[in-house]
């Protein structure tokens, strides 16, 4: 079937003619969000010279501090900070003491050498769709998503010389290496070198996004003042020794990203939910909440979907902050066992220091999570009691079982299958996002079954597949398809605000507005005019519904 293609595509005002420019579900007037254009930043990201990358990474004013300082503790303060970092610099020195012995991981026998070389031509790593790599900028291996660090060594030792070449003659970065089926994009982070090299159909400026989460995920571990003091002190040191145990965190985030369109448009998924439900969520953790002067965010997840958020008066979140929050809950299977007490940097929010987190699940008998996020290290008694007060109270006004049937889409709401309900037969799938509160819904939401059986598969192999007959296309497969459609609508150079193209297998119109995007799959024998008029209902159904599907309100203790 002939290709439509965006320059014979329908002009955005035939699609207002019929739609109406007034109509942007999910807006509200403040956004629970910090409202962000991924595409645009990490574009930016691409574009940057080598200094505009190193001032970008030198620690800003620290939001925690200021925080600390509005409730009053800047004495406590001054404590806090001196015992941590004489605590932080002790840990270091003995880490770094104890791996010195160990940090030159480049064997000088030949003959390891060569069977290093053979390792790289394994099955293991060369049937891969898509590697990555994160080594420091002395070339020593921090993680590879595939295959044996120490044994890729010397490969580490090769891409930190590119990279240090570049930078030394030409003063610029490398920025991407493209063979015939092949592309390698680099991310130099401060002391930190990543490498994403893909044979899937992925932008440059998408392997990017990957990599700068990825570092973010390293920067929750760590804090970026802590990462840069390790290595201007040691530029040769190894990090995986005090990064033990976040690997799994990467690995989970990988996948992650792959499987869920939020990573992709730089939106958070919000549980649909009777808007009388979600208010009495609201009001039980604020009136539980409300007196506790350093608490920061409360936060209630389920299912890799935000349910509430309230927040301190002047902070919001970053949709990439709550992304890490989902992979830290779903990588973590302590926390539905017990009530955990842990650190947790916030890149976006500030990566410069630790907020403390109380992390639980909300009840034995409930699927949701509740995150209470405070600048200080010793309140977890507090914030215990805190939460199982929120807990009493949503068990009696019945919120538990409504937030259950969300998540396994009993069949008596209305939103268990937007397609039938919407009666547009035509459609697929659709992605809508709202762009003013980071909000995104999807007609299909990530079935965690699903998800856990691809993260299974990766484990496995990952290898590559080769294409075969496919009956019915499932959520990972839309997201591949909608990537050039998002990597089109995004483009720096070229930007396109309406696509719509057909071929043997489907059509699909992708649109972007001052206030939304949304990608629509119809079936392949889709006419314009009515793809156009299938929009319209779309975007009115989804207005209707947007009560229950987005976060109308930014609700603060």
């Amino acid at each position: 079937m002939a290709s439509t293609s965006k320059d014979s595509a329908p002009s955005t005002s035939d699609v207002h003619q019929n739609v109406g420019s007034e109509l942007e579900p999910g807006a509200c007037p403040e956004s629970v969000l910090n409202p962000t254009d991924s595409f645009e930043e990490f574009a930016s990201e691409m574009s940057s010279s080598l200094q505009e990358r190193n001032t970008s990474l030198t620690a800003k004013g620290s939001t925690i501090s200021e925080i600390q300082s509005e409730i009053g503790e800047a004495s406590k303060e001054a404590q806090l900070k001196a015992a941590k970092s004489s605590d932080d610099l002790q840990s270091n020195n003995e880490t770094m003491t104890s791996s010195a012995s160990n940090s030159n991981l480049v064997d000088e026998n030949g003959d390891l050498d060569c069977e290093k070389d053979e390792y790289l031509r394994s099955p293991e790593l060369v049937n891969k769709e898509k590697h990555v790599f994160i080594l420091s900028s002395a070339g020593k291996p921090i993680y590879s998503r595939y295959g044996n660090e120490d044994k890729l060594a010397g490969l580490c030792g090769v891409i930190q010389a590119l990279v240090s070449v570049v930078e030394d003659h030409n003063q610029d970065i490398l920025r991407s290496i493209n063979t015939k089926d092949c592309k390698a994009v680099f991310l130099v982070k401060g002391p930190l070198i990543l490498v994403a090299v893909s044979k899937s159909n992925e932008s440059e400026t998408q392997l990017v996004l990957q990599l700068t989460y990825a570092f973010n995920q390293i920067v929750s571990v760590l804090t970026l003042t802590q990462l840069n003091r390790i290595f201007e002190q040691r530029r040769n040191y190894d990090l995986r020794r005090l990064l033990s145990g976040a690997e799994r965190l990467i690995d989970h985030l990988l996948i992650f990203m792959e499987k869920d369109p939020a990573f992709l448009l730089g939106a958070v998924r919000c549980l649909p939910l009777p808007e009388k439900t979600r208010e009495t969520i609201t009001s039980a953790i604020i009136s539980a909440c409300h007196k506790i002067r350093d608490l920061v965010f409360a936060i209630l997840i389920a299912g890799n979907q935000l349910i509430t958020l309230v927040r301190m008066k002047k902070y919001t979140l970053h949709p990439s902050d709550i992304h890490l929050l989902f992979n830290l809950v779903r990588s973590s299977e302590s926390f539905k066992t017990a009530e955990s007490w842990t650190p947790i940097c916030l890149p976006k929010f500030d990566a410069t220091g630790f907020l403390h987190g109380h992390v639980s699940y909300i009840s034995e008998d409930c699927q949701a999570c509740l995150l209470l996020l405070t600048v200080q290290r010793d309140a977890f008694f507090p914030l215990s009691q805190a939460k199982h007060t929120i807990s009493d109270k949503l068990r009696q006004t019945k919120c538990l079982s409504a937030i259950n049937d969300a998540l396994n889409r009993h069949p008596e709401l209305p939103t268990t299958d937007p397609l039938k309900h919407i009666g547009i037969p035509e459609i697929r799938h659709f992605m809508y996002k709202c762009k003013s509160t980071a909000q995104l819904f999807t007609s299909d939401p990530i079935s965690i079954d699903r998800l856990q059986d691809y993260r299974l598969r990766h484990k496995e192999g990952g290898d590559i597949v080769k294409e075969k007959r496919i009956t019915k296309m499932s959520e990972i497969d839309y997201v591949r398809n909608y990537r050039k459609f998002c990597s089109q609508i995004h483009c720096t150079s070229t930007p396109a605000k309406l696509i719509f193209r057909s071929n043997a297998q489907d059509t699909i119109l992708a649109w972007v507005t001052n206030g939304f995007e949304l990608y629509v799959t119809f079936d392949p024998l889709m006419e314009k005019d009515h793809a156009i008029k299938a929009v319209d209902r779309l975007l009115r159904w989804i207005k209707r519904e947007e009560q229950r599907i987005f976060i109308m309100n930014a609700p603060t203790f």
